[in-house]
This record gives structure tokens, sequence and C-alpha cells, in this order.
């Protein structure tokens, strides 16, 4: 039976790549990443671990559903030719993560078994350096989904995937309908990083920020009620 084993990078420090996944990276015959682009990806090449990727495929894709999609469409055909592969995504395999998403879905449709391992997020990191409780209650969403909202949620919300200017300045036109142009913001870039930024912006400056890309997400703290007079 055909087999894709499903693992994380972490957030972006190779010290927290769970000892499963490296351990089952080092083993792997058919090694897979979607994209070389994080940082823990040296950390693979130091150890000589071989692989390939999916970059070439977000050259090619109209749009990211059909990149994600084409992506899924790809791993299931390659797993029932080869046997087994192992597929790693940054962070952790069920945060944030399309490709996995569509995987797990459409592999419903074949022989192929989809084993999808726990991984470290940016979300736990978040966590602890910005000492939230996620019990309190999150809404975490990707900026690309920002215009499904409504209203300002009720608790937190975390955008992640901030990766461009022109991504900045379209999130940054939809939540300014949800909350008050200066709003302060907590802009948050190479979270677990050396190099980690955590500041706190007003809300109408966020498209202006130098060094927006794929490892820039947000934490908006929730709008506080008005007391009744």
């Amino acid at each position: 039976m055909a087999k894709i084993t499903v693992l994380g990078l972490g957030p972006g420090h190779a010290g927290l790549i769970t000892r499963e996944s490296w351990t089952i990276m080092e083993q792997a015959r058919n090694l897979i990443l979607r994209t070389k682009i994080h940082p823990t990806v040296e950390a693979l090449d130091k150890a000589g671990m071989k692989y390939t990727t999916y970059d070439g495929f977000y050259e090619e894709a109209a749009d990211f559903e059909s990149l994600y999609r084409g992506i899924a469409t790809d791993l299931l055909k390659k797993a029932e030719e080869v046997g087994e592969l192992v597929y790693v995504v940054p962070g952790s395999p069920l945060v944030a993560e399309r490709t996995v998403v569509l995987l797990r879905d459409m592999a419903k449709d074949t022989s192929v078994e989809v084993d999808i391992r726990p991984g470290m997020s940016f979300v736990e990191v978040m966590y602890t350096r910005l000492g939230i409780d996620p019990v309190e209650g999150l809404t975490i969403l990707d900026a690309l989904d920002i215009e499904t909202l409504r209203e300002a949620p009720a608790q937190s919300l975390i955008v992640t995937q901030v990766y461009s200017q022109p991504i900045a300045s379209d999130a940054k036109l939809m939540l300014m309908d949800l909350y008050p142009d200066e709003y302060e913001i907590t802009y948050i870039h190479n979270l677990a990083m050396e190099d980690e930024s955590i500041r706190q912006i007003p809300l109408y400056e966020l498209d202006r920020q130098l060094d927006l890309d794929h490892l820039t997400s947000l934490y908006i703290r929730p709008l506080q009620k008005k007391s009744a007079e």
C-alpha cells in the first residue's frame, strides 16, 4: 500500500523540529519539501539530506488554490509510483497548511495512506513570546482569508502569511473596516530566529514595514467593549 508521511519543519529554528520528524527525514528514501524557502532547510543541507521541492510549481500555477491542489495531486501520483514518500511543510502540518488539508481529502478516493505527524507551529512560540493563553480564545486566519470576517472577532486575532507588500496592503484595508485606523497591532517577523522582531505598530502602517515576507504574522488584541452608560 502506498503511503505519504507528512512532517513539519517547525517555526524557523532547527532545534524546534521534533526528534521524530528529524529521524524520519534522515531515513527517507523519497523526501519532498513543499518549499526550500524556510530557515530550517539549512540544517537539512548541513546534515546531507537529499530532497526535491515543489518550488517550481509556484512559477507555473495561476493562483494559490490551483498550486496547492497541483502539489497534492502530484504527491498522490508519486506515492502510487514509488510506494512511500515523506512530504515536509513549513511549521506544523495542520496549522495554516492548505496542501495537507487537500492531500488528506483527496487521498480518500485513492489507495494512498496519509500519515500526518505532529509538529510545532509558530503559534506555540507566539503563545510564549506574547504571554497568550489560547484557552481564552483565538481566531487564526491566513491574510488572504481576512475578507471572510464580517466583524472584529470577540477574541484575539492572529493573521498568518502576510508575505508581501501587496498582501499587507489588502489586509490592512480589510482590517481597517473592523478596527480603528490607528489601532495598535503586534507585528511579528522571523519568530524563533536570532533576528526575531516583535513590535507594536498602528494598523495603518502595516504595509509600510520594510521586512514583510513569508515569516511575517500579526497579533491583534480584541476590541474593548464600551461599558454601558
